[in-house]
């Protein structure tokens, strides 16, 4: 039987698409979304969610029907698991870190290793930087007993994409384990990387210095680590100019991340500024998971084996949404605490158990 999801619900964005179609595919069952990005100004598919879908396709082998531009209802049909060597180009600078977080989920259940290589956007706006990808998001997957390789080969910029990067996975988990992070503990020390590809060392060296002097400002009295990426001119193998800087506050038990892109006429001091009080806004919740992993945690909760507890520092609508979707297409029991729109909330999940074929 064909569970229909209806894509304008909640947040009515591309991420309803992602994640039914990641559980789906985890859960071998048939989805039809209809409505797809119905909230949006340009809604229908965009070429990140047809590369999405396209990789999930090819590893469940699945019948689809529906998946080009613009198109605003779509079938999947999976038809078991097929790991090996993928490579695929998004052919724009849509967001390479969006299209993972459809994938991801689904390498978790594999039976065996994949190696994927994806071209596209690893920087853009709306969407995770890849350094919060590799350095927040990762070590949580960690956590659930998923060991992911995410290799950064090229950075891609709006608006000329590009980015490279190289995803691989070891034997995978045979199931996820639940977490348990209520406590954030304190903060030990914050970590952080900026970057510019095609444009001069200062940049990102301004984009770290500013994010550094904001956070001291604030008060806060643990180390600052801030790396600094840039290229000599002659041997910068990116397509395009673009610059960026993600943090991470390392604390007891948990980590929190931020991030911030610059653009053409945004200082750099605005741009370290924006990332460091980001930061601050989520350290200052006192939770253990920021707002944007709050959400991008779900599908692994409702899939792992035992009962999840966490605290997070804003339930935004992504988060709601996911939780609405999580009760539709699961049988995972997920239970809000003290929640409300953009307010920190308690999120307990009893996972369905899932294990690898």
């Amino acid at each position: 039987m064909t569970l229909i999801i209806d894509g304008s619900m909640g947040e009515g964005g591309g991420q309803i698409l992602r994640t039914a179609i990641a559980l789906s595919a985890v859960l071998q069952k048939p989805v039809k979304v209809i409505n797809i990005r119905a909230k949006r100004k340009n809604p229908g598919l965009q070429r990140q969610h047809l590369t999405a879908v396209r990789i999930v396709a090819q590893l469940t082998k699945a019948k689809v029907d529906g998946n080009y531009l613009g198109s605003t209802a779509l079938y999947f049909e999976p038809r078991g698991f097929y790991p090996g060597r993928y490579r695929f180009d998004v052919g724009t600078a849509g967001s390479v870190t969006l299209v993972l977080q459809c994938v991801l989920p689904v390498l978790a259940f594999m039976p065996e290793p994949v190696e994927l290589e994806i071209i596209g956007g690893t920087d853009v706006p709306w969407s995770p930087t890849i350094d919060y990808m590799k350095f927040v998001v990762l070590p949580f997957l960690n956590k659930l007993g998923f060991k992911v390789e995410v290799r950064l080969i090229r950075r891609g910029h709006y608006p000329r994409g590009g980015g490279i990067v190289r995803v691989r996975t070891s034997e995978p988990p045979r199931e996820l384990k639940p977490l348990r992070l209520v406590e954030r503990g304190k903060v030990i020390k914050i970590q952080g990387h900026s970057h510019a590809v095609r444009l001069p060392k200062h940049v990102a060296e301004r984009q770290a210095r500013a994010a550094k002097a904001r956070l001291k400002e604030h008060g806060i009295d643990t180390p600052i680590e801030i790396s600094i990426e840039y290229y000599e001119p002659g041997k910068d193998p990116h397509l395009g100019p673009g610059s960026g800087i993600a943090l991470w506050a390392i604390t007891e038990y948990s980590i929190l991340g931020s991030d911030a892109l610059g653009a053409r006429g945004k200082p750099a001091e605005v741009v370290g500024e924006e990332a460091a009080n980001k930061l601050i806004t989520e350290l200052d919740a006192g939770m253990c998971l920021d707002k944007h992993m709050g959400d991008i945690i779900i599908p692994y909760l409702v899939l792992a084996n035992g009962r999840s507890e966490i605290t997070v520092t804003a339930m935004t609508m992504h988060a709601y949404t996911m939780i609405e979707l999580a009760k539709i297409m699961t049988k995972a029991k997920l239970n809000v605490i003290n929640g409300g729109l953009e307010k920190p909330f308690k999120l307990t999940v009893e996972g369905i158990g899932l294990k690898t074929k």
